[in-house]
């Protein structure tokens, strides 16, 4: 099998984290004697980091002083509470196991502030390798950009084009797409579906079965040119 590395995003990708986010995000609102927000709305919020949560979930006009305080407020109790509301998708595990029983690299690439994102994957995940698990850091861009996806391609020692981004949202594949990497999106997480098609992923996968045989294949074929 050709040696290539596997990108996963992490939020609606290998965990369901939807509910705690939700629940510490609207104790924080709570606390600064804002509103809360539906899950649904908190949904639609989630994906570039902790900031720009914050901002989504502030009130209208909001001045990023209170931006701020929500931010803080959020990441207190965040810190607390976070196993509370969170887990692998299942499946997720399995998934995982599997190809690391196959001698495939694996990463995770996060807009989640890196300390949550490295606690989170040594909590959920403590019978994997991972080679590389990066959150978001200061100073280094997130998804988007490639910057991250291509500093683990080099931790891999591998060329972008043998690396794949699995993800579930747009972000995840432009962000391949920047990179030269392929991209996989995943349709079980928290972004529309018929967005997804129209960025025109490699691929698209219904469950953590599928993406098994999926990313078998892809490895088996090697790089794309």
């Amino acid at each position: 099998m050709t040696q290539q590395g596997l990108i996963f995003d992490l939020d609606g990708t290998l965990v369901d984290s939807l509910p705690g986010i939700a629940a510490s995000l609207n104790r924080a609102l709570a606390s600064l004697e804002l509103p809360p927000h539906s899950l649904r709305a908190v949904r639609g919020f989630i994906g570039n980091g902790a900031r720009v949560l914050a901002a989504r979930a502030a009130p209208e006009r909001a001045d990023e002083s209170l931006v701020a305080a929500i931010e803080q407020a959020f990441k207190a109790d965040y810190d607390l509470t976070w196993p509370q509301g969170t887990a692998a998708y299942p499946g997720v595990a399995g998934l995982l196991t599997a190809l690391q029983s196959r001698g495939i690299p694996l990463a995770v690439l996060s807009n989640k502030p890196h300390g949550f994102t490295t606690a989170m994957v040594s909590a959920l995940f403590p019978a994997l390798r991972f080679a590389a698990v990066l959150g978001q850091r200061p100073g280094i861009p997130h998804k988007p950009d490639p910057a991250g996806a291509m500093e683990i391609a080099t931790l891999l020692g591998l060329p972008p084009q043998a690396c794949v981004v699995i993800g579930d949202s747009t972000m995840d594949i432009e962000t391949a797409r920047r990179a030269g990497m392929q991209a996989v999106a995943v349709s079980w997480g928290y972004h529309d579906h018929d967005a997804l098609v129209a960025t025109s992923p490699d691929a698209i996968s219904d469950s953590p079965e599928a993406l098994l045989g999926l990313l078998d294949s892809l490895c088996a074929a090697g790089p794309q040119p």
